[in-house]
């Protein structure tokens, strides 16, 4: 790209205002609940998952919003530009840890691997990929800001995203669904794996077909996100669609809010809290003397 274009605007387009504002705030919005239902669940995981992609996505489409007002500026570029590429890693691990918490609910005896592998292995995975990612971004940025080439920049950034689509998408994500299928229909035709951990299997309450089914959709927007971004940036700095708008604002903004605002609706704190047996909850509507009010 040629030097005078970075100076017009470092995007190729200067990004539009309204969508920006909408989508700073459903981002912070969704983040504030998330803050108020994990405050009232007490599910203090969701703050280094949920919460800080809700925070960094924030912070990426107000740097959006701010190049919208003045998109000469490289600042801006360079916060949106690092804060949209990591913000949904976070995402993800909250995904595996629900999973976990899914499997110790109903069983493990069903599941091929133990929810505290699920933890390892996955999240493992999730961290050197944004370790890779943050560090291309940054030198992506950088070289724009001295306006250079960003490609040895985007090149590692690319390389982050494809080991994350590599690991985590096709293979990572693969194996994810894999275990997860496997597991419920274990579950659901009580064929424990580990036959010494088994226990009569529970039906499957309404709260965790939401929590499963909330699951699936997360996964899936996630994923749509990530094929796009290594397409995006397959494409080059200079290419059509990084230079190409709505591809972002649908592709990656729209993906990421319905993935967050989704745990909202299904947040785990709720959908996993123990349920109340029948009878205690007919005891507590029943007086003293035994009538029920």
């Amino acid at each position: 790209m040629p030097i005078s274009k970075f100076r017009d605007s470092p995007y190729g387009y200067t990004p539009t205002e309204y969508v920006c504002i909408i989508f700073v705030a459903l981002f912070g919005l969704s983040t504030v609940i998330h803050v108020g239902q994990s405050i009232r669940y007490r599910v203090w995981w969701v703050f280094p998952t949920v919460i800080l992609c809700g925070a960094l996505e924030t912070v990426g489409w107000g740097g959006r919003l701010w190049s919208a007002l003045q998109p000469v500026l490289f600042e801006p570029y360079e916060i949106q530009i690092v804060c949209t590429i990591i913000g949904p890693t976070p995402l993800a691990a909250a995904n595996f840890v629900i999973l976990g918490r899914i499997i110790n609910r109903l069983g493990p005896a069903y599941s091929r691997l133990s929810p505290k592998l699920y933890t390892i292995i996955f999240l493992c995975c999730d961290i050197i990929s944004l370790v890779v990612q943050a560090i291309g971004g940054g030198m992506a940025a950088q070289a724009v800001n001295m306006l250079k080439n960003p490609a040895k920049g985007g090149n590692v950034m690319l390389g982050g995203i494809t080991f994350q689509m590599a690991c985590i998408a096709p293979v990572t994500i693969t194996v994810y669904a894999f275990c997860a299928g496997e597991f419920l229909v274990r579950y659901l035709n009580n064929w424990p794996i580990r036959r010494d951990l088994a226990t009569k299997p529970t039906p499957l309450s309404r709260n965790l077909k939401v929590l499963v089914s909330a699951l699936v959709f997360s996964t899936l927007c996630l994923f749509i996100r990530a094929v796009y971004r290594v397409i995006e940036l397959s494409d080059g700095w200079t290419g059509r669609i990084i230079h190409t708008q709505v591809y972002f604002n649908v592709l990656d903004g729209m993906m990421i809010t319905l993935a967050i605002l989704t745990l909202n609706v299904a947040h785990p704190g709720r959908l996993l809290a123990p349920a109340v047996p029948r009878k205690e909850v007919e005891s507590t509507d029943e007086t003293t003397d035994g009538t029920k009010v």
